[in-house]
């Protein structure tokens, strides 16, 4: 039976004030090699698949990087953070919105700056995201962050997990380290043939947020494989984060 034909157990939102946790509803995580569609175990690839689906069709897609890949903190974090480098190149028009700590952002967060797992529906509705993809966020944060989502928004999402996998998200792997995460990208790549999206002639598919936009002095699209993994980050926060919240704090 296909997955499209089998009631959802992880519904996407928006769900009401604390609704039941993924586990609450039976779901458990992934076996290796497997994934999770909508609270339902499938094969890895199958898992992936759903994920570009969602991602390629559902409106204002965004990767949110966290702190895992977002800093430069060993080589294997460098090397995921190219690899999710490799996977934004895949996807047209993407947004790319760091989680760079996990510490409250009061009294007011910038949802075209970051987002916050203490109240990630802000940069949700601040952007009208629909669909997105959560890497590199410790499991803690990304279970929390997950459920309120799913609590409050209509966003379908997804994770990519280091370790067992995230219950509370439509769509997740296991296990991802680089090259996980580069297969990933490489079904992104075949299911985007797949539905004839083309990708931008010139490799600047990554969207800037308006924010994220007057850093770079207007531009509005870049070129995720030309961004320059520095000393001291690695994807995203030299690119998509702190320089904005600078920019910011300056009026």
């Amino acid at each position: 039976m296909a997955i499209a034909d089998v009631e959802r157990i992880v519904e996407p939102g928006p769900a009401g004030f604390h609704p039941p946790s993924a586990a609450e509803l039976g779901v458990l995580p992934p076996k290796p090699e497997h994934g999770l569609t909508f609270g339902h175990e499938v094969r890895e690839e199958k898992a992936m698949e759903e994920m570009a689906d969602a991602m390629f069709t559902r409106k204002n897609a965004t990767i949110f990087p966290g702190p895992l890949v977002l800093w430069n903190w060993n080589d294997h974090a460098a090397d995921k953070a190219r690899a999710v480098l490799e996977l934004a190149a895949q996807i047209p028009d993407v947004l790319i919105i760091p989680m760079p700590d996990y510490r409250p952002k009061y009294p007011k967060i910038e949802p075209e700056e970051v987002i916050n797992p203490n109240h990630p529906n802000l940069t949700i509705w601040g952007n009208k995201i629909e669909a997105c993809i959560f890497i590199g966020v410790h499991c803690h944060y990304a279970n929390l962050t997950l459920k309120m989502i799913r609590a409050g928004t209509n966003c379908w999402t997804s994770a990519i997990c280091a370790e067992q996998g995230h219950e509370d998200a439509m769509f997740t792997v296991r296990d991802s380290d680089a090259a996980k995460i580069r297969k990933v990208a490489q079904v992104f790549k075949r299911v985007r043939e797949a539905k004839g999206i083309r990708l931008p002639d010139n490799g600047e598919n990554v969207r800037f947020t308006g924010l994220q936009s007057r850093v770079h002095d207007g531009k509005h699209h870049t070129n995720p494989l030309d961004v320059a993994l520095g000393e001291a980050s690695t994807a995203s926060a030299a690119a998509f984060g702190h320089k904005a919240e600078d920019m910011r704090r300056e009026g």
